[in-house]
């Protein structure tokens, strides 16, 4: 490839060729280096006013998740696709009324970006679905809401306990009122949705969505063990890296041992949890949420401060259950109270079983103060940032959810990166789509849906954002060897963008082409 070649390589930022052979990079500088080693066979491509740079890397993904929440099967009310309440509303009876007896799944409720959606009470779900199942997944992944007949298909009733670290919402009375909260309780509500004979079909399709954002390397950070044998039956159709992350179970223990694997997939991780989603009001705060109509509709009561779904106690047992055994972490915290939980057992765990190169990571982590980043950082500790949530809650976090000193510093990803952390940005996908560019883009400029500008002492330069999309993403999945730079021997895993993201203004960096996508040098998408 001859061009602008942007390597996120300390030794050599910047490029004017690049050259691959059997899937690797075998050269990169100047174009007369390059240019000996074109042979009669070799495809010259030339890149124009374009740039090649190392394919992005989504550090905490849920493409197998995603793969079902984007298929036919369920529909996509996203606030990314919807904004308006009564155009949610009549996708749900459509739904409904198209499928009848089959059931109905939806994907994506979410009242503070649609405001004036209905009360999903048992009562309205019954009426809304007499006759079938309905199952409503919340925008968060946290919250989920179903009907009385998904009740009866799951086999759920009053006398159903709550999964660990999970729970299903109850009435006065004990009955359930068709609400359930964390995955434990949400994810088993969509078995009904799809058989295995469809999945492999959604999985090669969600792919192709990674490698249209350029994306090269994901993570699947709530792996279900089920899923393996899927996984490895159609590894060689993939055109994604993935990483995986099982999740703690009941049982504390995996068949899998760390590294398992090859550089296509491999399981690098166990993922916990803290708290949950500062969209339904169960995140560990130091500080209460406001009391706006915002916190009203999502069923804050007013001074609360949250909560955590799992006790320092049993964070210890699941970290001392697995970390010990040469196991990666990575837990979800958003709250700050919820921070300082995680990071006193990380301690305690590092004391009693040190390891040079642990990685240990917390994912999200929106609330968290500039000493508890540099406590994390002296640690060796990790962060993975939502830093889209400015892009499209940026105003309700201020207004309607923390107030303006706390709100605006969401996602502190400056003062991360100023504790010499490597950090990484992610989408959470299917919670807002897989946008890479955006995440660079809002990294740099911070800007809420409103114009203005969150915390600007948090922003990021171009160049910080880049590694945290790339280089810095692949170190936390122990992939920095092989890519997230274009370097001599790594995987020619490249993104091609109709311009240098560092020539552009930062707010128009979302805006930019993927005009091609290559895993270890085969084109898996082209514009």
């Amino acid at each position: 490839m001859y061009g602008t070649v942007l390597t996120v390589d300390d030794a050599q930022p910047t490029a004017e060729a690049l050259a691959v052979a059997d899937g690797r990079i075998v050269a990169v500088g100047d174009r007369s280096v390059v240019a000996a080693r074109v042979g009669p066979d070799t495809q010259v491509i030339d890149l124009g006013d374009g740039c090649v740079m190392p394919g992005f890397i989504e550090a905490h993904g849920h493409p197998l998740m995603e793969a079902i929440a984007l298929s036919d099967r369920i529909v996509d009310i996203r606030p990314v696709i919807m904004r308006g309440a009564d155009e949610v509303v009549d996708a749900v009876r459509r739904e409904v009324a198209g499928r009848g007896s089959a059931g109905a799944y939806l994907n994506g409720w979410d009242p503070l970006l649609q405001p004036g959606l209905p009360a999903p009470t048992l009562t309205w779900l019954d009426d809304v679905a007499p006759d079938g199942p309905l199952v409503i997944i919340h925008n968060s992944g946290h919250k989920a809401y179903f009907n009385s007949l998904a009740a009866k298909l799951n086999g759920l009733n009053r006398d159903t306990p709550d999964p660990k670290g999970a729970k299903y919402g109850r009435d006065a009375n004990g009955e359930l009122d068709g609400s359930a909260e964390e995955i434990g309780a949400v994810f088993p509500l969509l078995g009904g949705a799809i058989s295995p004979n469809d999945f492999p079909a959604m999985l090669l399709a969600e792919c192709a969505r990674l490698n249209r954002a350029g994306l090269t390397m994901c993570s699947e950070m709530a792996f279900d063990p089920n899923f393996r044998p899927l996984v490895e039956h159609l590894r060689d159709q993939l055109s994604v890296r993935l990483r995986t992350y099982e999740v703690s179970n009941a049982a504390m223990s995996t068949t899998a041992a760390p590294g398992d694997g090859d550089d296509m997939v491999r399981q690098v991780g166990i993922k916990c949890w803290v708290d949950g989603s500062p969209w339904v009001g169960n995140i560990a705060l130091s500080f209460p949420y406001l009391d706006t109509a915002a916190t009203r509709a999502i069923g804050v009561t007013p001074g609360s401060c949250g909560c955590a779904n799992y006790t320092a106690e049993q964070l210890t047992e699941i970290v001392g259950a697995y970390y010990p055994h040469g196991w990666q972490m990575a837990c979800h915290v958003q709250g700050d109270a919820g921070v300082d939980t995680i990071l006193d057992v990380y301690d305690q765990a590092l004391q009693r079983n040190p390891r040079a190169d642990h990685r240990l990571r917390l994912e999200h982590v929106g609330a968290i103060r500039p000493e508890q980043l540099q406590r994390a950082a002296n640690l060796g500790v990790t962060c993975s940032i939502f830093v889209d949530q400015i892009h499209y809650w940026g105003d309700v976090i201020v207004d309607g959810l923390f107030g303006e000193e706390r709100g605006s510093r969401w996602m502190p990803a400056g003062s991360a990166v100023a504790t010499g952390m490597r950090i990484s940005l992610h989408n959470d996908p299917p919670v807002t789509p897989e946008e890479p560019l955006r995440n660079i883009s809002v990294a740099v400029t911070r800007t809420a849906p409103s114009g203005r500008v969150l915390g600007p002492e948090e922003r990021l330069t171009v160049e910080q954002a880049i590694r945290a999309q790339t280089i810095d993403a692949a170190w936390q999945l122990f992939a920095d060897d092989i890519v997230g730079s274009l370097e001599v021997g790594k995987y020619a895993d490249l993104v091609v963008l109709s311009a240098d993201p560092r020539a552009v203004p930062p707010e128009h960096i979302a805006d930019l082409d993927v005009r091609a996508t290559y895993l270890a040098g085969r084109r898996v998408y082209a514009q």
